[in-house]
């Protein structure tokens, strides 16, 4: 019997349930155990409070984020929101960041450079549950909502974060308040964020990596490159990077950290996420398993089909010699690693699932200027182009 999976909510939807328990309890004075919001969508949500604390000027509380089934790094992390009110003054209602909440720092986000790291949403949910409560006090008023999460700063060092220039904490996220579980959103929204946050630096190139291993890889190859680069295993391990030759900033200068962006096995989105934001060249970097899905076809590379993958590689090894051994070696091989390396990371090899891949990936984004990266097991790169 396979498991029902239990949906989540969003860091947003929990900030916004605490601040409407805050200002429940500011407004009638007293201690409130829950709050109920409405999400996005319209489905009202009870949410349990904790750590409540009441004067007559402030007023606190905390929700335990449940993110459900989903392997979230948040999951079980305090959403805190507290209310600060200053009698006799113009009303208003500021809503800041406290411990634990990034701060931007690069443009290329949907939040101002300065600000805290609180989406339009979740922002716009947390205000408008902190106004219907608090609006309609006779006494002229400001309010001052205080978002923070303990142990955000320590979370944060697990995400991407501070590529995408958040700093000091996470980002509260969130556009329908429920969080799927094992959901890719939460990846690819970090993936269309990256792309932002890369072209909006400057960036005329976008470096994908399917993982840490290709993103060091490629930051070694493209950022320190000796004046020339002999060929690689007869392939196109290509010149040298120059603004010569590629029109863009690289090579020797050396490219931004934002360039890399980590796409993991969503490359078919994270292409056409270049493509709608108009970056003028893509490299896609990654080991010899993962370009062979792509040559495949596959748009996520998380997808299972070894034994077709590598019957496909057999057929167009054959296709090009019916006497290849290689080919042989793609019926008994049980992964693509091993074909590779049993191969001695044969040149033609590589230069036929490199530029499979290439086809594949320009068929997932036509019109996209796309090089290959090859990352061999040892972390060398095999092949450029």
């Amino acid at each position: 019997m396979i498991k029902e999976l239990k949906y989540g909510y969003t860091t947003g939807a929990c900030a916004a349930a605490a601040a409407r328990g805050a200002a429940l309890m500011l407004r009638e004075q007293r201690i409130v155990d829950e709050a109920e919001i409405l999400l996005p969508g319209g489905k009202p949500v009870r949410f349990r409070l904790h750590g409540q604390s009441l004067t007559d000027r402030s007023s606190s509380c905390f929700v335990v984020k449940d993110a459900g089934d989903d392997p979230d790094i948040t999951n079980g992390a305090e959403i805190h929101a507290s209310i600060d009110v200053a009698y006799f003054q113009p009303h208003r209602i500021l809503l800041q960041g406290g411990a634990g909440v990034g701060r931007v720092t690069k443009p290329g986000l949907a939040v101002p450079v300065g600000e805290p790291a609180i989406n339009p949403v979740p922002r716009k949910m947390i205000c408008e549950n902190v106004k219907e409560l608090l609006a309609m006090r006779c006494i002229p008023a400001a309010f001052t909502i205080t978002i923070s999460i303990p142990n955000g700063a320590e979370l944060a060092k697990k995400t991407l974060n501070e590529r995408l220039g958040i700093v000091g904490g996470l980002s509260i996220l969130g556009t329908t308040g429920v969080v799927k579980p094992i959901s890719a959103k939460a990846w690819t929204d970090t993936i269309d964020c990256s792309v932002d946050v890369a072209l909006a630096s400057g960036a005329e190139i976008v470096i994908l990596s399917t993982g840490r291993t290709s993103e060091l890889a490629a930051q070694m190859f493209l950022e320190n490159q000796p004046p020339s680069i002999p060929p690689s295993h007869g392939g196109s391990v290509a010149p040298p990077l120059s603004s010569t030759l590629w029109g863009i900033k690289g090579g020797r200068e050396g490219f931004p950290e934002e360039t890399f962006v980590m796409m993991g096995d969503h490359v078919g989105y994270a292409l056409c996420s270049c493509k709608a934001r108009n970056a003028k060249r893509v490299v896609i970097a990654a080991q010899f398993a993962k370009l062979l899905k792509i040559a495949c076809g596959h748009e996520q590379t998380h997808v299972s089909s070894s034994d077709l993958e590598l019957q496909a590689l057999g057929a167009w090894l054959t296709d090009n010699d019916p006497e290849s051994q290689i080919a042989d070696s793609c019926r008994t091989a049980n992964t693509a690693r091993q074909v590779l390396i049993d191969s001695g990371n044969d040149p033609e090899l590589i230069r036929l699932v490199c530029g499979k891949a290439k086809e594949s990936a320009l068929v997932m984004a036509p019109g996209l200027t796309i090089d290959i990266l090859l990352v061999g097991y040892d972390s060398e790169v095999l092949y450029f182009g």
